[in-house]
C-alpha cells in the first residue's frame, strides 16, 4: 500500500514486534467532531489497541484518543469503542480470522486520506519469544552490513 508519510498520524511499532502480519485491510473510523480534531493534532495512541468483530461489525477497542482541549462539554470519552467502516466481504474474512486460535487483529497505522481518518489493520499470528529475538538479530545484522558497505 502506498501512502504519503505527511498524512501519517501514528504508527504501532509494537505490532510488528509482537506479530507476524499476514494480511492488511484499510478501514475508515467513525469518529465524533472532537475526536477527529484530536486525531489531526496527533493525540492518539495505538499501542494496546485491537479490533473485535461483533455481530457483523468491526470495532476498534482500547485505542486512546485524548480529549480535545477546546472541546468543552462536547468532549468524547478517550477509550470508547469506535466502529470501523469495512466492506462486507472484509468483515467476513476478519470474523473468520478472529475465530482462529492464536490470531489477533491489531491496528498498524492511522493516517489521513482525502481528509478522512483511516486505520490500517493487520491480521497477525503472535510471535514467540525466540521469534522476537531472531527478528532483532536479523535486523542488527542487516544494519551492520549496510554500515560496513556504505561507508
Amino acid at each position: 500500500m502506498k501512502e504519503n508519510n505527511a498524512n501519517l498520524i501514528t504508527q504501532n511499532k509494537k505490532a510488528g514486534h509482537d506479530y507476524f502480519i499476514k494480511e492488511t485491510y484499510e478501514a475508515g473510523i467513525a469518529l465524533t467532531g472532537t475526536e477527529i480534531k484530536s486525531v489531526r493534532a496527533r493525540r492518539i495512541n495505538l499501542k494496546d489497541g485491537y479490533v473485535q468483530v461483533i455481530n457483523g461489525s468491526a470495532f476498534l477497542e482500547n485505542v486512546h484518543i485524548s480529549e480535545y482541549k477546546q472541546g468543552n462539554r462536547y468532549n468524547h470519552e478517550p477509550l470508547r469503542r469506535r466502529r470501523l467502516l469495512l466492506h462486507k466481504n472484509e468483515l467476513t474474512h476478519l470474523a473468520k480470522a478472529q475465530s482462529e486460535a492464536g490470531i489477533a487483529i491489531v491496528p498498524l497505522k492511522v493516517y489521513l486520506k482525502r481528509g478522512f481518518a483511516k486505520v490500517l489493520i493487520g491480521v497477525g499470528q503472535g510471535k514467540k519469544q525466540y521469534d522476537k529475538r531472531e527478528t532483532l538479530k536479523r535486523r542488527d545484522q542487516e544494519r551492520e552490513l549496510r554500515r560496513r558497505y556504505h561507508v
